[in-house]
């Protein structure tokens, strides 16, 4: 069966509250075009829809959908080589209605801001790093409103009070490098909320944010929405997201909407096989399954009948435990001993202070890992995972403690020593783009790491192997020659895998290598990282604020928490019945939409 998402009350009383209200907003044949070199790519291809006053209307697909396009296309934000081709985007004006896609640009800014306002998806980008995170949104309000500045910035601090930002005034003064992801994300709600616009479009908002930071958002959204009355428009590729915060769906696919309707009637009744598979394809809570679904399963599926074998086939194992790995895979010795680690980074010293201040990143963390074992490491931005895991390979350096890798004391081996050490001690980044040269095609990506630890006789030889790799991940032979702008995210993530495969490592640290990732992409390179580990029987530690990821991937869990291991188990026991505090909260706050 497919799982269907537990649609809340106050879901349900937004459905029946809305389902009567005007529009305030309609799309009719909106088509956007983008010229590349002899031909044009229609990135939004001739769709209509409407939204309603006061509703929340989700807008859910994977990257290159034309979800984000659609959003930017009524901000009339798109750019050169694009533009709208046809179609038309009516905004409630008073009694009358504006053709906000035939307005000049001078005649925008009327719009803008004050009618429609917009959260983008990277705060960090969409914040100038050079202006303080006041002076940004005080820039706003006297620009729509004439008001003094002092005005201007006591309605900011209220904005920042009303988004719950803690100390409004030190904020107000600071930069945006000095919040962290969700302190930056309520900035930009603040400014989107500065001219109390009637529609808010949020892309993306809480991708790349920690559940407890997103749930927050969500929270924070709907309390916003019941205030001001205002119409969302929530964009995602999330549908457990979806399912949290919205009342009707739009379903995105190659620039079209293949289907929509309530929340409810789409999860449960979903007809378009991309729906369903995008249903599918999330790591499931309450079942550990064998593998994960993905959309093209979905996609290549020619009927029902299919479709259901294709979901009955999809086996539920139990997890084996620490004790049943270490009869499996070797003599019950770990693979990897932590013991008493710390990393502390100083802070500034302040004028007249006589003792420097740290921040204790990892704070006495002890742990083993054994040999063909999968440890997720689970917490909350800031509680020390990627510091932990740069600190196990010596990449960030340790300030006390001990690493032990094969009974082998290496927290004292030199850089020679370490580099020689790495062949078998290998991480997959979290980001995909930032990890490739892109100077460099994708066969000397692979390549370098062989020449570096002088693999293989000749380049004949490490050629064949990267492309052997290269298959291996399921890309093909051609990419070898391709540079990494040429590819998607989830290729350039397999393409890290195959680069760490080239040396045949032991053990490997995934760092949050699947979060900026769209769910069926994910489910691809979980898939894959599973496989690799059933044929080349590898260790894994895997880092990940996902809590059902982690819970799928891990034969036990450790949860993170302000630089200590607060709890550490068997994936089963410390989800169903976890200890501590701090795990009952991160568990809470993964969005249940997709589960029954």
């Amino acid at each position: 069966m497919i799982f269907v998402p537990y649609i809340n009350d106050s879901i349900l009383n937004r459905i029946f509250d809305h389902m009567n209200n005007d529009p305030i907003l309609k799309v009719e044949n909106l088509c956007v075009e983008f010229s590349m070199e002899q031909r044009k790519l229609c990135a939004v291809d001739h769709i209509d829809f409407d939204l309603l006053e006061g509703e929340t209307l989700g807008i859910v697909g994977e990257s290159g959908s034309g979800k984000s396009v659609t959003s930017l296309s009524i901000m009339k934000l798109i750019s050169s080589p694009g533009k709208i081709s046809s179609g038309n985007i009516y905004l409630k004006n008073g009694k009358g209605w504006v053709n906000l896609a035939k307005l000049e640009e001078k005649n925008l800014r009327e719009y803008r801001g004050k009618k429609i306002a917009m959260i983008f998806q990277e705060p960090m980008t969409s914040l100038n790093p050079v202006y303080t995170c006041g002076k940004q949104i005080t820039e706003v309000i006297m620009l729509h409103q004439n008001i003094s500045k002092s005005k201007a910035k006591e309605k900011t601090i209220a904005l920042f009070n009303e988004v719950l930002l803690p100390r409004p005034e030190e904020i107000y003064r600071s930069y945006p490098h000095q919040l962290s992801g969700g302190q930056k994300q309520r900035v930009m709600i603040a400014m989107a909320l500065s001219c109390q616009p009637d529609i808010l479009i949020a892309d993306e908002p809480t991708t790349a944010l920690d559940v407890t930071v997103q749930k927050f958002i969500l929270e924070l959204l709907k309390k916003i929405q019941e205030k001001y009355k205002m119409s969302i428009i929530f964009i995602t590729h999330d549908l457990g997201v979806i399912a949290e915060i919205a009342s009707r769906v739009l379903v995105m696919y190659e620039g079209r909407i293949v289907e929509q309707g309530l929340v409810e009637q789409i999860f449960k009744h979903a007809q378009h096989p991309y729906t369903k598979g995008l249903i599918a394809c999330r790591p499931n809570l309450e079942r550990n399954q064998s593998k994960l679904l993905t959309v093209n399963d979905f996609l290549n599926t020619e009927n029902e009948e299919e479709i259901e074998k294709l979901i009955a086939s999809i086996t539920v194992k139990d997890k084996e435990s620490i004790e049943q790995l270490k009869r499996k895979y070797g003599s019950g010795e770990p693979l990897l001993k932590v013991k008493n680690l710390s990393t502390y980074f100083p802070l500034k010293k302040k004028l007249f202070e006589k003792e420097r201040q740290w921040v204790k990143a990892v704070d006495n963390v002890s742990f083993d890992v054994y040999p063909s074992e999968t440890l997720g490491l689970v917490g909350e931005s800031g509680c020390g995972k990627t510091t932990l895991g740069r600190s196990i390979l010596r990449l960030i350096e340790p300030k006390r403690g001990w690493i032990y890798y094969n009974n082998d004391n290496i927290t004292g081996y030199s850089k020679s020593q370490m580099r020689t050490l790495r062949k078998d001690f290998q991480i997959i980044f979290q980001d995909p783009y930032s990890s490739l040269n892109p100077r460099k095609t994708i066969g000397s990506a692979i390549i370098e790491p062989m020449l570096v630890h002088q693999l293989y006789k000749n380049d004949k030889e490490r050629k064949e192997k990267s492309i052997e790799l290269l298959e291996k991940v399921q890309l093909e032979a051609d990419h070898f020659k391709r540079y990494p702008h040429e590819l998607s995210g989830g290729q350039r993530q397999r393409v890290c895998i195959a680069r760490v495969l080239s040396l045949d490592p032991k053990f490997i640290i995934c760092d949050e290598s699947v979060s900026a990732l769209d769910v069926s992409v994910q489910a691809h390179v979980l898939n894959l990282l599973h496989e690799l580990k059933e044929e080349y029987l590898f260790t894994y530690i895997f880092i990940s604020h996902d809590l059902s990821v982690v819970k799928h991937m891990s034969d036990r869990m450790a949860v993170m928490n302000k630089g200590k291991i607060v709890e550490i188990g068997d994936t089963e026991k410390v989800y169903n019945y976890p200890k501590e505090t701090y795990t009952k909260k991160l568990i809470e706050a993964v969005p249940k939409g997709l589960f029954n």
